[in-house]
């Protein structure tokens, strides 16, 4: 495909589509004759007007309801300690943490719930305003060749406001994933950035061209950071032996940063680096899955194992801890794959970076500079 299909300059698949939109549209149009055209029209304009109503009313009503479900969540939350946990408990905490820390999430979720109830009143709302505004219509012609060709003008314009609902998606689309090989072919349709041109742009162009790459690498982020909670559930159910060494090492703690701390010098201490675990992933692709237990028995493992046994053992004496998952500084100028934790400190109310991987080289418990050296993972 190109750019010049069809012997049309600046004609490929998206041009077509936007004519053949509008060429059904009016056909369907002449069909129906005027009156049933005017129907349609009508319908079309009512929905799309309760949708950007009903959109707007749910964006409003989620900004506002927002901080208040996230103060609630805050207030009732219960910290997952022990070993006794059961499968759906734990998805539970981790979907009501995920709703607590994750502020786009939270307002997603509140958006969706309240669009749905939005929605259903505003089709009920829609029904009575047609209720009362179809009767008129039948004034229009509904056949004969008047009807017919009214009915086709009332058709190309039901298309053309279609067409601007497409554009519409594409140009999002578009302004999401400006790099992706598709964007750059719909931006090859001449007709396409015409109708972007004066009316999408015009329109909308500073809420979709710029806030909605902010808003998708928002999300992306904080996709990576739901993913990365699966460990809160693979590592809930851990033995015995390791919480009893858990709440040894913080016997007597009473502050969230002495026990994260004391943990961090135990874990960074006790556990070797797995250097033949490594070779045979980097050599050959072999990857040898181990749980916290594993790495708690043998006292070795990798940087993934280090920080999946630390935020459990975090865990399972009332520290909220999870595994972030990203690139770490190699010391040779580049940088490799690589596992480190973030523990949340009360006190402070704020979220601390730790690496016990790297801890026999130096200290890395809530250092200045940890970020020039951690490169967290997103989803892209």
């Amino acid at each position: 495909m190109n750019g010049n299909g069809w012997g049309i300059p600046g004609a490929n698949v998206v041009t077509w589509i936007m004519l053949l939109i509008v060429a059904i549209s009016l056909l369907h149009g002449v069909r129906r004759g005027a009156s049933g055209s005017a129907k349609h029209l009508l319908a079309f304009l009512l929905s799309a007007v309760m949708t950007v109503a009903a959109i707007a009313a749910s964006a409003l009503l989620a900004s506002a309801l927002s901080p208040r479900l996230q103060a609630w969540l805050a207030k009732h939350s219960e910290t997952q300690q022990g070993t006794d946990h059961k499968a759906l408990a734990l998805v539970w905490h981790t979907v009501w943490a995920s709703l607590r820390d994750l502020p786009l999430l939270r307002f997603s979720v509140l958006f969706f719930l309240i669009y749905l109830i939005c929605r259903l009143l505003a089709g009920v709302i829609a029904g009575a305003l047609a209720s009362v505004a179809v009767p008129p219509l039948s004034v229009f012609p509904a056949k004969g060749s008047l009807g017919r060709l009214i009915g086709g003008i009332i058709g190309a314009l039901l298309g053309t406001g279609r067409v601007l609902l497409f554009t519409a998606v594409l140009f999002a689309y578009c302004a999401i994933f400006p790099r992706a090989q598709v964007a750059d072919y719909i931006e090859q349709s001449g007709l396409y950035r015409e109708v972007a041109a004066q009316v999408i742009e015009p329109a909308a162009g500073t809420i979709l061209g710029d806030g909605l790459p902010v808003l998708a690498q928002a999300f992306n982020d904080e996709l990576g950071q739901l993913w990365q909670r699966r460990y809160d559930v693979i590592d809930a159910n851990l033995p015995k032996d390791i919480t009893a060494a858990a709440a040894s090492v913080t016997e007597g703690m009473t502050g969230d940063e002495q026990k994260a701390k004391a943990l961090y010098d135990w874990v960074g201490s006790r556990i070797s680096y797995d250097y033949d675990k490594a070779d045979a992933y980097i050599d050959r692709g072999e990857w040898r899955e181990q749980d916290p237990g594993t790495t708690f028995d043998t006292r070795m493992g990798v940087c993934i194992d280090y920080a999946r046994l630390y935020a459990a053992m975090a865990r399972s004496v009332g520290l909220q801890a999870r595994v972030v998952t990203g690139l770490g500084y190699d010391g040779r100028g580049g940088y490799g794959p690589h596992a480190w934790n973030e523990a949340y400190i009360e006190e402070q109310h704020r979220w601390i970076p730790l690496d016990a991987t790297w801890a026999q080289a130096g200290n890395w418990f809530d250092v200045a500079g940890f970020a020039d050296t951690h490169i967290e993972q997103t989803l892209s």
